[in-house]
């Protein structure tokens, strides 16, 4: 579905590049998680993506990107955008309308999607952010976690197969966190959308995401599935990234030559390691 190929990028004015020799593939109703830390690349991976560089931030491109086929370079911003639909960070920069259902019409509108469409794309958007009770409220009476979610149902009712996301929970509490992800698994699952998601909340990707791309100064230098990803702690630090704790602990025992097995992502991999080395030391004093 997405076909990243030696893509670097210089923004205009800068002295360093801010991608270097990206090659990634993302396949299609894919769950990605990027992670790194602040400057790492991150945003500037997804706007390549979405075609917002070079089409909006000009500089130099080299490589190449496909999105469904289409070359990113040679492709247009609003024909990208009815294949990948992007929730960025600022999210009241984001928003247009007073209330939520024009916000959503306001997209689908402007896309010409055809007027006998409109009402159930509309009604399908609301329920899949599971704001059907939303509709009609002001944005300015909305929580963060609503606007998130109304932001990701104006985007879901273009119908693109890709949904880009930057931090959606930069400035939400951890109960609001989950239900943005809770949302997002849910169009993933369900709906069959690719999701990729920037997130600095390492517990949450480990939890919702498949695989996961980590990125360190402009380069890709890591990508697999959660559970091989965190079994490279050492490089993680070094991206600045903060492991969950449970993996830094099964590193700790590691490194002590207590345990030997995989590094656990959750709280319920964690019990079943110190499960293990409670057998293994009652056997061993037995």
């Amino acid at each position: 579905m997405i076909e990243i190929r030696g893509l670097s990028f210089l923004y205009t004015g800068g002295n360093k590049n801010a991608l270097s020799d990206i090659n990634l593939s993302i396949a299609e109703g894919e769950f990605l998680g990027i992670i790194g830390s602040s400057g790492a690349g991150k945003s500037t991976l997804t706007y390549a993506i979405n075609g917002v560089i070079p089409h909006h931030f000009s500089g130099d491109f080299y490589g190449e990107i496909r999105v469904n086929g289409i070359d990113t370079l040679e492709s247009g911003i609003d024909t990208l955008a009815r294949h990948v639909g992007s929730v960025f960070q600022d999210i009241d920069g984001q928003m247009v309308a007073q209330v939520v259902e024009d916000e959503i019409l306001f997209g689908m509108e402007n896309f010409g999607v055809p007027h006998d469409e409109i009402e159930g794309r509309l009604e399908d958007a609301l329920s899949a952010a599971g704001i059907k009770s939303l509709r009609y409220r002001e944005m300015s009476s909305l929580s963060g976690g609503q606007k998130q979610k109304a932001a990701i149902a104006a985007v879901i009712a273009l119908r693109p197969r890709i949904l880009v996301l930057d931090e959606p929970t930069g400035e939400l509490d951890p109960q609001s966190s989950r239900k943005i992800f809770e949302c997002l698994r849910e169009l993933n699952e369900k709906h069959g959308i690719t999701i990729i998601v920037i997130e600095q909340k390492i517990m949450l990707l480990c939890e919702f995401a498949k695989r996961l791309a980590v990125m360190n100064s402009g380069r890709l230098v890591c990508e697999g599935t959660v559970k091989d990803v965190l079994q490279k702690p050492n490089l993680l630090e070094d991206a600045g990234v903060n492991i969950p704790r449970v993996t830094t602990l099964g590193n700790m025992l590691k490194q002590k030559g207590l345990y030997s097995g995989m590094l656990p992502r959750d709280l319920n991999e964690a019990q079943i390691m110190v499960q293990e080395l409670i057998n293994k030391n009652g056997a061993a004093n037995a």
